[in-house]
C-alpha cells in the first residue's frame, strides 16, 4: 500500500493536473517539439504550414491551460500551493527550466549558427522555419533576432491572456496587461519589421524598436545609426529627434505625472515579459537588506557605465567636421547637464537620499567631470581612458547580453521575474531616480486596517517589504517600485492604494514615527 506524502494544508496534492491541463500541456510540448526538430534540419515543407502549426499549438496550449486553471474559479488572485510546487519554489524543475532558458540565450547571443543562421546563403534549422513570416513582414530572411522577437511576443500574448484570467477582478491589471500586449505586438514587433520594407538604395532606416528608449537601446546613437537617420531625410531626422526627446522631455514628464509605472508596467517589453510569463515566479524576489543594498549599488553603477560609454561613443565620431555638433560642444553639454542635475539634487533633494548614495553621487560626478577636464587639457586622448569601441563592446557583452538576457530571463525560476529590472536595468534606475525625487506617484497605506498577513511583501516582485510601510501607515515611495499594483490586489483588507496626487506629504516617515510631535489628522489629510 503506497502512501501519498502531502504537506499541503488543503489536502490536495500540489502536482496533480486536471485532464484538460494535461492535454493542453501536451499540445504546447508538441508545438515546441516541431520547432526543436527543425533545429536538426528536418525538411518541413511547406514551411508556412509547419511554422504556423508550431506557433498555434504553443499558443493554444498556453491559453487552454490558463483557462482551465483560472477561468472556472471565483474572481480574485489565486496563488494556490505555489510554495509546494517544484517549478515555483526553486525545486528540481525550476533549475531545469532555468538551465533551458540560460542555454537558449547563450546560443541566441553567441552561437546563432546552431539555430541555422547563415549569413552567406539560405538559412537552415529553426531560423529557416521562420523565414516565411519574416519575408511577409519585412521582405527579408529571418535572423536569430526575428525568431527571438516572435517567440518573445508570443510569450507576452499567450501568458498575457493567462494573466488576464488570473487578475480579471482588477480593472487596473486588465488595462495594463492589454497595454503591454499592444505595445509589444505593434510598436516593438510589427511596426519595426514593416518599416524595413521602406528601405531601398536611396532610403535606409535602421531597425528601430519604438518601445525601447535610451539607455535600453544603448546602440541608438552609434555612428552608423545616426548616419542612416540623417540620410533618410525628414522621417529619419524625426526618429532621431524622438530618440533624444524621449530621454530629456517625454520620460521626465510622464514619470512626474504617473511614476515609472507608465513605462515599466505599461509599455516596456522586459516588464511585459516579467509580468506575464514571469508572474508565477514573482514571490521569489529577495526581500533582505543585503539584496536591497546590492540592488542600489549595482543598478546605479550600470547607469554610470552606460552614460560613460554613450558619451565616449558619440564623441568618437563628433570629433570630425561631418556633423553640425562638434565633439567639444557635446562634451561641454554633457558636463553642464550632469552638473545641473547634481546641483539640483544636492541643494534641493539631499534630505531624500541616503548618506551612501550622496557619497556615491559625489564620487561618480567628480570622476566624470575630472576626466572631461583632463581631456580638454590634453593630458588624456580617450575621454574615459579606454577607447569608445572597447567601452561599447564591453557594455554590450556584460550588460546587453549576459545581464539582460542570460541572467535577466534565464534566472526567472531562481531569483524572481524582475531580476534584470531590479539589479541591472539602467532605464529603471533613471526612472526610479525621477520617481523618488519629483514624481506625484505614491502607494498610500492605511495602517489601522493592516493585519500583517504579509501577502503584499511576499508578492512584491521588486523585493520591497511593503508590509513594513503598511503597518506604519506610511506612503510607499521607493525608486525600485514599478507600480504593478499586485501588492494592492493581494491585500485582503484594501490597505494599499496606488495614487497620483499632490507631492505634499509624500515622504513622511519621520513624522509617522514621531507621531506625538505632529497633528496626525492634519498629516493624514495631507496624504
Amino acid at each position: 500500500m503506497s502512501v501519498d506524502v502531502n504537506m499541503s494544508v488543503t489536502g490536495d496534492s500540489a502536482e496533480n493536473l486536471s485532464l484538460q491541463q494535461k492535454l493542453s500541456t501536451a499540445l504546447g510540448l508538441i508545438g515546441l517539439f516541431i520547432m526543436t526538430l527543425s533545429a536538426f534540419n528536418i525538411g518541413f515543407q511547406p514551411k508556412v504550414l509547419w511554422m504556423t502549426l508550431s506557433l498555434v499549438l504553443i499558443s493554444v496550449g498556453i491559453i487552454w491551460y490558463a483557462k482551465d486553471l483560472y477561468a472556472g474559479k471565483p474572481e480574485g488572485i489565486k496563488n494556490d500551493r505555489i510554495y509546494f510546487k517544484s517549478l515555483t519554489n526553486r525545486g528540481f524543475w525550476a533549475y531545469v527550466l532555468g538551465l533551458v532558458f540560460t542555454g537558449f540565450y547563450i546560443v541566441l547571443y553567441f552561437y546563432p549558427s546552431l539555430l541555422g543562421l547563415n549569413k552567406d546563403g539560405e538559412n537552415t534549422g529553426v531560423i529557416a522555419l521562420f523565414d516565411p513570416l519574416s519575408k511577409a513582414l519585412s521582405g527579408n530572411p529571418a535572423s536569430q533576432w526575428f525568431v527571438y522577437g516572435t517567440l518573445y511576443t508570443l510569450a507576452i500574448l499567450g501568458f498575457g491572456i493567462k494573466f488576464l484570467w488570473k487578475y480579471r477582478h482588477s480593472r487596473y491589471h486588465i488595462l495594463r496587461t492589454f497595454s503591454v500586449m499592444f505595445f509589444q505586438l505593434s510598436f516593438a514587433f510589427i511596426i519595426p519589421e514593416v518599416m524595413a520594407r521602406l528601405n531601398s538604395d536611396n532610403f535606409s532606416l535602421p531597425y528601430y524598436n519604438l518601445v525601447n528608449i535610451w539607455p535600453l537601446n544603448y546602440y541608438n546613437f552609434e555612428q552608423y545609426r545616426v548616419d542612416e537617420f540623417i540620410s533618410a531625410g525628414a522621417v529619419g531626422i524625426a526618429l532621431l529627434i524622438f530618440g533624444v526627446a524621449s530621454i530629456l522631455v517625454i520620460t521626465p514628464i510622464l514619470t512626474y505625472k504617473y511614476g515609472k509605472r507608465w513605462y515599466c508596467s505599461w509599455v516596456c517589453g522586459c516588464g511585459g515579459l516579467a509580468e506575464t510569463a514571469g508572474d508565477p515566479f514573482r514571490h521569489l524576489s529577495d526581500k533582505s537588506q543585503n539584496a536591497w543594498k546590492l540592488e542600489r549599488w549595482l543598478v546605479h553603477s550600470v547607469v554610470v557605465f552606460v552614460v560613460i560609454m554613450t558619451t565616449a561613443v558619440v564623441h568618437s565620431y563628433l570629433k570630425t567636421d561631418q556633423y553640425w555638433l562638434s565633439g567639444s560642444t557635446f562634451l561641454i553639454s554633457v558636463g553642464v547637464l550632469l552638473s545641473l542635475i547634481f546641483a539640483w539634487v544636492m541643494i534641493f533633494k539631499r534630505e531624500q537620499i541616503q548618506k551612501d548614495a550622496k557619497y556615491a553621487a559625489i564620487g561618480f560626478f567628480v570622476l566624470i567631470i575630472a576626466l572631461i577636464v583632463l581631456h580638454f587639457s590634453g593630458m588624456i586622448d580617450n575621454i574615459f581612458l579606454l577607447e569608445a569601441e572597447t567601452l561599447r563592446s564591453s557594455y554590450g557583452f556584460a550588460i546587453g547580453a549576459i545581464f539582460s538576457g542570460v541572467v535577466g530571463v534565464g534566472f526567472y525560476p531562481i531569483f524572481g521575474n524582475r531580476v534584470w529590472c531590479r539589479f541591472g536595468c539602467p532605464m529603471a534606475a533613471i526612472l526610479g531616480f525621477q520617481q523618488r525625487l519629483f514624481s506625484k506617484f505614491r502607494i498610500t497605506t492605511n495602517g489601522g486596517q493592516c493585519i500583517s498577513c504579509g501577502n503584499c511583501s511576499t508578492y512584491c516582485e521588486m523585493g520591497i517589504d511593503v508590509r513594513a510601510y503598511a503597518q506604519k501607515g506610511e506612503n510607499i515611495i521607493r525608486s525600485s517600485c514599478v507600480g504593478c499594483g499586485v501588492c494592492s490586489s493581494v491585500c485582503p483588507r484594501g490597505v494599499l492604494k496606488l495614487e497620483n496626487d499632490s507631492r505634499d506629504g509624500r515622504i513622511n516617515s519621520k513624522e509617522i514615527l514621531l507621531g506625538n510631535d505632529v497633528d496626525l489628522m492634519d498629516l493624514v489629510n495631507q496624504k
